[in-house]
C-alpha cells in the first residue's frame, strides 16, 4: 500500500480489538487496536513510506505475540515447543526471538518451571519412572542439564519405588493369570520398564506381587 492520508479507522465487526485502516478512502490494513494506539494513528494523519513500513512491522510483531499467548493459554510450553509452533505459523525468526525474549522477561516462559510442572502432573495423574520422565522432557526440548537437575530435585529412590508400586498394582490384574513366574516377570516387568522404571526398582515389586498372587490362589 502506498503512503497517504488516513481517511477512516473502523473497529472490525465481531472483534473490538482490531481496527481497519483506510488510506485515501481505500482499505489498507487490519491492525490491533494496541498497535493503532502505539503508532498514534488518527483520521487525517499522513503516513510516509517509513511510517507504513513501521506499521506493518508492528502489526506482524503484534500477531506473533498474540499467537504465542494463545498457545500458552492452552497449556505451558517449553521454549523449543513455542518456537516450533510460531515457526509453523510462518513468523520470521527475528520476531520469534523477540517474542521469546519478552515472554522470558515476564516469566511467562521458563523451561525449569515447565519441567517441574510436567513432572508434578505426571506423578499425580499417571506416575512414571525417572527414565521415562527424562525422555519426555528431552522430547519437549528441555535442556539436558535442566532435566537432570529437576529430576534429581523431584525424585528419589523411595518416591520411585512408591510410584512403581502404584503403577504395578493398577496393572496387576492384567498379568496375574500368567502361567508361571517367568512369564509374569517378563510381561509385567516389560510394562513397568516402558513406564520408565529401572530394573532395580521393578524387581522387588515383582517378587512381592508374585508372592501375593500365590497367597490369594
Amino acid at each position: 500500500m502506498p503512503p497517504g492520508t488516513i481517511t477512516a479507522l473502523a473497529i472490525q465487526a465481531g472483534d473490538g480489538e482490531r481496527v481497519n485502516v483506510f488510506i485515501d478512502d481505500e482499505f489498507a490494513i487490519g491492525i490491533s487496536i494496541y498497535v493503532m494506539q502505539d503508532e498514534r494513528l488518527h483520521k487525517g494523519k499522513v503516513l510516509s513510506q517509513a511510517d507504513w513500513d513501521r506499521l506493518e512491522q508492528a502489526e506482524r510483531a503484534s500477531k506473533a505475540w498474540n499467537a504465542a499467548l494463545r498457545l500458552l493459554e492452552v497449556r505451558p510450553r517449553t521454549e523449543r515447543e513455542l518456537r516450533d509452533r510460531l515457526r509453523r505459523k510462518e513468523f520470521p525468526p527475528q520476531q520469534i526471538d523477540t517474542v521469546i525474549t519478552r515472554l522470558g522477561e515476564l516469566n511467562l516462559l521458563d523451561d525449569e518451571q515447565f519441567a517441574k510442572l510436567w513432572i508434578a502432573n505426571r506423578q499425580n495423574l499417571n506416575p512414571l519412572g525417572a527414565q521415562r520422565l527424562r525422555q519426555e522432557l528431552r522430547a519437549k526440548g528441555v535442556d539436558r542439564q535442566i532435566t537432570e537437575h529437576i529430576i534429581a530435585e523431584t525424585t528419589d529412590r523411595e518416591s520411585e519405588q512408591l510410584a512403581c508400586n502404584e503403577v504395578a498394582r493398577r496393572a496387576f490384574h492384567k498379568y496375574s493369570g500368567a502361567p508361571d513366574r517367568a512369564t509374569f516377570n517378563r510381561k509385567l516387568g516389560a510394562f513397568l520398564q516402558r513406564r520408565g522404571f529401572s530394573f532395580d526398582t521393578i524387581k522387588p515389586i515383582l517378587d512381592e506381587l508374585w508372592n501375593e498372587r500365590g497367597t490369594s490362589e
